[in-house]
């Protein structure tokens, strides 16, 4: 099933951040009066009843920054275009300027449906300010305040209300679904292309089974695999491939349909901060990770891989347990190495631990380490238990879950690491009082 798109738009300064995180329930865009400072995190999933969408905030339009202005315009028109919906956020305590008709022009020109929220109407009176904004002709219009959170509930019901919902998850299939993310020209579509070439594949082209990622499907070793290319859209006109923020939006896309991610990181450049924030979307869906350095033909020293890979430890500290790779797409070197490594941590994913030897090893774990005392009270484990898979997940009953500090529950997962094979996979705990 296709997750629906929803962008927000509107000139600087109206509140589309606050109204973007109070929606996703984390404070992810920055909230600054500072023209530009959404540019980071402004990708989100919704979760509301029983729906789901992605949700984009964008850079504030506004005409008579030119210097600016013409990159957020760009980011702004993708954003419309990738978008199932439009939330057009005006102020509604100042009188309608010349960007908030821009806006409204290009939003009537795309033809899309747009939902108009005024924002800052957090009394009664304010709301007779509603009627002033009829005059942009949109027919869905809204009073809302983000800040106070009045009026979202009715917002999350007009988005929804064509959507599909979401159905139950669908029974495991045979297939392992591997996508590779990366900002654009890391070599994604070349590495698919050598993965495909080995002699062990063979290739079944399917047509891409959403609009902006290219599936094939084929046998390796005799398992079924299908491989999802970020990069195989082809939008008119380059700017698309330019802006890094588009290539995230593509790459939480195929995350999600994906059981493993391979990270692709450009030898000849090196690490970006852009890579990490990439690799974040997939932590944070819970998805096994592999670090693919491609373009390894281009380095000079073929020995420095032990250096490039204490700088990838160095720069992902997140991603410890993630397995690194160098191949070349271009020559084929090492790319052997991909598919053992899919296999590999799909399956760590969906590893299951014994009870009892789970417990064994955590009860040797606090003796050897006891838990930090806080106000005099310590951490007390009574059992622990593995409660999920894709992402594993362990649940520890504990007397008191606000006893846990960070430093104890990464030994703990350190310990579980050491005794369990969970490479590539990230792996979740949780702590609940042993009352709940």
């Amino acid at each position: 099933m296709k997750i629906p798109t929803v962008a927000i738009v509107g000139r600087p300064n109206v509140g589309k951040s606050t109204v973007f995180n109070k929606l996703v329930g984390k404070k992810i865009s920055i909230i600054e009066d500072t023209p530009g400072v959404t540019r980071d995190r402004i990708y989100g999933t919704v979760s509301y009843n029983n729906y789901k969408f992605h949700l984009i905030d964008t850079g504030g339009i506004d005409v008579s920054n030119e210097d600016f202005n013409s990159e957020i315009i760009v980011q702004a028109n993708i954003a419309i275009d990738e978008a199932d919906i439009i939330i057009f956020i005006v102020d509604g305590l100042t009188e309608l300027n010349q960007n908030d008709y821009l806006i409204r022009d290009i939003l009537m020109k795309s033809g899309k449906r747009t939902i108009l929220a005024v924002n800052k109407l957090d009394n009664i009176k304010r709301e007779e300010n509603l009627y002033n904004f009829y005059e942009l002709g949109f027919e869905e219009i809204l009073p809302i305040s983000g800040e106070h959170s009045l009026g979202l509930s009715e917002l999350l019901d007009t988005i929804v209300k064509d959507f599909p919902k979401v159905q139950e998850e669908e029974t495991q299939s045979d297939e392992i679904k591997f996508c590779l993310i990366g900002r654009p020209n890391v070599g994604k579509s070349s590495l698919v292309n050598a993965i495909l070439d080995e002699e062990k594949v063979i290739v079944s082209p399917i047509a891409g089974t959403t609009r902006d990622a290219i599936d094939t499907s084929f046998t390796y070793n005799k398992k079924k695999y299908t491989a999802i290319d970020t990069a195989g859209i082809r939008k008119s006109g380059k700017i698309y491939e330019k802006i890094e923020k588009y290539s995230v939006l593509r790459s939480i896309k195929a995350i999600e349909r994906s059981d493993v991610c391979l990270l692709i990181i450009n030898a000849e450049e090196g690490i970006i901060e852009h890579d990490k924030h990439i690799a974040s979307y997939a932590i944070e869906e819970g998805k096994p990770i592999i670090i693919v350095v491609n373009k390894w033909d281009t380095v000079k020293d073929k020995n420095d891989i032990s250096s490039f890979t204490k700088l990838i430890r160095a720069e992902f500290k997140f991603l410890s347990y993630a397995p690194i790779t160098f191949v070349s797409a271009l020559t084929k070197k090492r790319i052997f190495t991909i598919m053992p490594e899919i296999d590999k941590v799909y399956e760590n994913s969906r590893k299951e631990i014994k009870t009892n030897i789970l417990n064994d090893v955590i009860r040797d774990a606090v003796m050897l380490k006891a838990p930090p005392s806080y106000k005099g009270k310590r951490l007390k484990i009574t059992f622990v238990t593995q409660t999920g898979t894709t992402p594993p997940k362990f649940t520890f009953f504990v007397n008191s879950d606000k006893l846990i500090h960070f430093s104890y529950n990464r030994y703990l997962e350190n310990k579980i690491r050491e005794n369990f094979d969970f490479e590539g996979t990230p792996i979740i705990l949780e702590y609940r009082n042993k009352h709940d």
